[in-house]
């Protein structure tokens, strides 16, 4: 059994894998990271883990995981199943890196953009060559609402909701049509763009809001809030 750690900008997934069959799954806190990896190792016996970690995993935590379990902490040096072209490998999140490993597993030899709608929207582009060349970071939907509230004077802190008024007749209105439409927009607007200069493109949408954003796309895509973890344990079963 493969234990599977993300460990994202505001919450924590953490996954067992048989092979490559997900068999439970769930989102935890930071503080209880080290318990409940110690619960899940007994649970399912795991032999084998990977972490993904953003920066919210202390050395401390890393640590106790690695005695108690053969872990892999992923970077830009861990062997993956794909060409890496970006042009600073260094500064590649690990999140993209596991998003990509997943493509590649999945859609072996197509064309494969990944869009992963969490805290940031992230665009990643392989092509059917296996090889990774980049793509684009934008912010979220929870950022975007932070972000007209924190550097405004007198608009509302709101959570996301779609309106299907496209001209907002409240500044409520007004602000959920501006980020909902237009994160709508963004995304199809991509796809289109990728389509565009990629025959045969597979569109893969995951991450947080993808329940959310995934009815309400033009474009047609393959929806999977687990792509990230799924390709975690694909780099984990390549550096066994």
């Amino acid at each position: 059994m493969n234990l599977i750690i993300d460990a994202g900008n505001t919450r924590i997934k953490i996954a067992v894998f048989n092979n490559s069959k997900l068999i439970h799954n769930e989102s935890i806190s930071i503080d209880n990271l080290v318990a409940k990896v110690t619960e899940l190792i007994k649970k399912f016996a795991c032999t084998n883990a990977i972490i993904s970690s953003v920066g919210s995993v202390k050395k401390y935590q890393i640590a106790k995981i690695q005695a108690e379990i053969n872990l892999i902490e992923l970077n830009y040096t861990t062997k993956t199943p794909f060409k890496n072209q970006y042009a600073t490998p260094k500064t590649l999140g690990v999140d993209r890196i596991a998003l990509v490993s997943s493509a590649i597993s999945k859609f072996p030899k197509q064309n494969v953009l990944i869009i992963d709608a969490g805290t940031c929207i992230t665009y990643d582009f392989i092509n059917a060559e296996g090889n990774y060349f980049g793509g684009a970071i934008s912010p979220g939907l929870n950022m975007r609402y932070e972000s007209l509230h924190k550097f405004t004077k007198k608009l509302p802190l709101l959570t996301p909701k779609f309106t299907s008024y496209f001209i907002g007749n409240s500044t409520e209105n007004s602000i959920h049509s501006g980020i909902i439409h237009g994160v709508i927009a963004e995304i199809d607007s991509f796809v289109n763009h990728y389509r565009e200069k990629n025959k045969d493109l597979t569109v893969v949408l995951t991450g947080g809001d993808t329940n959310f954003l995934s009815n309400r796309l033009k474009n047609s895509i393959f929806a999977n809030p687990f792509f990230l973890l799924e390709g975690l344990n694909t780099i984990l079963i390549y550096n066994l």
